[in-house]
């Protein structure tokens, strides 16, 4: 328990999922505020989209946080394969609350106005994702092969 608090990547990790909790339980709230002043109870989609990606991505933060405590790697390659995906995750989750509060798309990609510069943020996102994950997975799998 202690390498999640003494190293800088668990630490980054595990405050994100501290902030991305509390989004979690914020647009939570947001949904539930929709839902009663809709006369079907439904909150827009990207309300409910932003609040369900919070909330995976506090875990998601968890789960990085772990995985850079355990890793074989030094602090500094575990603390970048970590900042990458947490800030792609902090990126998604603003972009879908920002979708909520205009409720004028339920498909972000399909109403777009500049489909290529969203497929290059989507692709840096897939990368930035599994390769941050990739590293830290890695560096585990070395950990126990030691």
């Amino acid at each position: 328990m202690e390498a999640l608090l003494i190293h800088t990547a668990p630490r980054i990790a595990l405050t994100a999922a501290g902030i991305f909790f509390m989004a979690g339980l914020l647009t939570g709230l947001w949904k539930y505020l929709c839902m009663r002043g809709h006369p079907q109870a439904e909150a827009p989609h990207y309300v409910n989209t932003a609040h369900r990606a919070a909330l995976m991505y506090a875990f998601s933060a968890q789960l990085l946080a772990v995985f850079a405590a355990t890793s074989a790697f030094s602090d500094r390659v575990n603390t970048i394969a970590v900042i990458f995906p947490l800030l792609f995750f902090g990126i998604a989750t603003g972009h879908y609350i920002r979708l909520g509060l205009s409720t004028q798309s339920s498909n972000s990609l399909r109403d777009s106005a500049d489909k290529a510069k969203d497929y290059f943020i989507l692709n840096l996102l897939a990368a930035a994702e599994i390769g941050g994950f990739s590293v830290l997975l890695s560096g585990f799998f070395l950990r126990l092969g030691s």
